[in-house]
């Protein structure tokens, strides 16, 4: 820490970082209990919702940047998925080779019940923060993300 009594910003970005690691490494455990009696992991769940949230079928490449992710890691993910029968895969019309990764009904079932599982306890985890405190953090986070996704030098 500096001499003075205020740690400087890059001491407190650091304390920040620390933070969101032992933070994402406590909701990852966290989201692993709540799906648990799903047969689901937080990847797996995650790569469910990144599905139901696109605005349309993608292809695995375009999910992994989607989520800031490995492309390998979220492929062999979604081959797990296929297996499990919550996704399909159909063909790309712009693309032979890349083909998009389709939600199935049992994969909406899945993912509508990690839901109805998890709006319990985000309900709980909300109190006593305030709307405006968690919009700040996110604006903080997300402007540490870009940053962080930017070309060094930029």
């Amino acid at each position: 820490m500096s001499d003075s009594t205020e740690p400087s910003k890059a001491e407190a970005l650091t304390e920040l970082i620390l933070t969101m690691f032992r933070t994402n490494n406590a909701t990852l455990a966290w989201g692993d209990r709540v799906v648990s009696p799903l047969g689901l992991t937080s990847a797996r769940w995650q790569i469910l919702g990144a599905i139901v949230q696109a605005s349309r079928h993608q292809p695995v490449a375009w999910l992994a940047r989607d989520l800031g992710a490995n492309r390998q890691n979220v492929q062999r993910i979604v081959n797990d998925l296929q297996k499990e029968g919550l996704v399909s895969f159909q063909p790309n019309p712009h693309h032979k080779r890349a083909q998009l990764v389709v939600l199935t009904a049992k994969g909406q079932q899945t993912y509508e019940a990690a839901i109805r599982l998890y709006d319990p306890l985000v309900q709980a985890l909300a109190q006593g923060l305030s709307a405006g405190d968690i919009r700040a953090a996110i604006g903080v986070l997300s402007t540490l993300r870009t940053r962080l996704e930017a070309p060094a030098g930029e």
